[in-house]
């Protein structure tokens, strides 16, 4: 059997091959939980046009040439047939693309035994403006999620995703920014994907220590999501020059600052839902779960009340005593709250002495989750302070 020497290895964790995916698939062996490609989408025909004001040629390189509809097929199917014989049983593959290859990607997945789950539609919160007239604004792009096997169930992390949207099944379309220079320190791709992107995808069908191949591995956007979420990965890439890009943002992520600052920002999301952190004494938290109420002091009759980013999205409380003891509970209604007297909150036997007002928030005393003391709260000062957090802060993925 052929063999192939990696281009990189770091630790058997990080594996880079390069090569024409096709001819790199056929000496590869080892099977793959899942696997994420963004295959050629077959959009430069090298015409001139305009962006931004300036004249540009249409032309990401000799990889993305348009091509007769036939060809594109040919080339789909066979990639996608070297992929299927390394995925798991279990696995599940997903492939991004326009209107230009997507339909082609389809019909192979089809043709191949595949069980298409569903089409999410990537929507850009920045999409660049079109450079020809004509058409609508292209702000989305679409990715296939699809199982190798019609009867071997797949992995889904169906209640974390669930409990990540505010208690509601998520979506197929999702909102993301491009890459933003944070994630593009260390070189540049022309079609580069978000970390955010993919931090959602290896979110929603994979675990830790499961296996990630990408075909087209770029900038290895693919290879950086999966090593900082504990999975490991195989890339393959006809160009050298984009694999020593991906390189660079491999030894960047070596560094464990670095790497939390990343996996910090590539788990942001803008419609994630928040939580009320509330530190409270073991004897006011019993008081507080026996009458479903949490309540935060809320100035003086001479202030005024401002409300923090991310109150809309709120839908947790979590009760802490000094950074230990942690519950989790979910509100009775999203992102509301009640201003409560001091005397309204004596009349449930509570014994408010800081303010005349209080924020009252309303929850189901029926424990979401309990993290005990594996949460980190304890801040000095701060611990002691009421904060609206990220829901993800507290419910991580393994």
């Amino acid at each position: 059997m052929n063999t192939i020497t990696p281009y990189f290895n770091e630790n058997d964790n990080f594996i880079l091959y390069e090569g024409e995916c096709n001819s790199v698939l056929d000496k590869l062996t080892e099977q793959v939980d899942m696997i994420f490609a963004d295959p050629p989408y077959f959009l430069s025909n090298q015409k001139k046009t305009t962006a931004f004001g300036k004249p540009k040629i249409r032309d990401k390189g000799e990889w993305d040439r348009v091509l007769p509809w036939e060809e594109i097929n040919a080339y789909n199917k066979c990639w996608i047939t070297k992929c299927r014989k390394l995925l798991k049983e279990n696995g599940t593959i997903w492939v991004c693309g326009t209107y230009h290859n997507i339909y082609s990607v389809e019909q192979s997945l089809i043709e191949l035994g595949f069980k298409i789950l569903n089409i999410v539609v990537w929507q850009k919160l920045d999409p660049p403006p079109t450079p020809y007239g004509g058409r609508l604004n292209f702000s989305a792009e679409y990715i296939i999620w699809a199982r190798k096997s019609d009867n071997v169930p797949h992995c889904f992390n169906y209640d974390l995703l669930k409990e990540y949207n505010g208690g509601v099944e998520m979506p197929d379309v999702w909102k993301f920014a491009r890459p933003g220079f944070w994630e593009r320190s260390c070189g540049k791709h022309p079609t580069q994907k978000p970390l955010r992107l993919l931090y959602r995808i290896l979110q929603v069908c994979t675990q830790e220590g499961f296996t990630v191949l990408d075909p087209f591995a770029g900038s290895c956007t693919t290879g950086i999501a999966a090593n900082l979420m504990g999975r490991k990965f195989i890339g393959i890439d006809i160009n050298k020059e984009f694999l020593d890009y991906g390189i660079r943002r491999k030894i960047e992520i070596l560094d464990p600052n670095k790497a939390d600052k990343i996996l910090n920002k590539m788990s942001e999301n803008p419609e994630e839902v928040t939580v009320m952190v509330n530190h409270v004494n073991q004897e006011l938290r019993k008081k507080m779960i026996d009458c479903g109420i949490c309540y935060l002091r809320a100035g003086d009759s001479k202030g005024s009340l401002c409300v923090t980013p991310g109150f809309e999205r709120m839908q947790y409380v979590l009760l802490h005593t000094n950074g230990a003891d942690c519950q989790l509970f979910k509100l009775k209604n999203k992102g509301t709250f009640q201003i409560w007297t001091k005397e309204t909150l004596e009349k449930y036997g509570f014994t408010p002495s800081h303010s005349p007002y209080y924020i009252v928030l309303h929850f189901d005393p029926k424990t979401i989750k309990h993290l005990g003391n594996q949460v980190h709260l304890k801040e000095g000062a701060n611990t002691f302070r009421a904060k609206i957090r990220r829901l993800s802060d507290f419910l991580g993925i393994n």
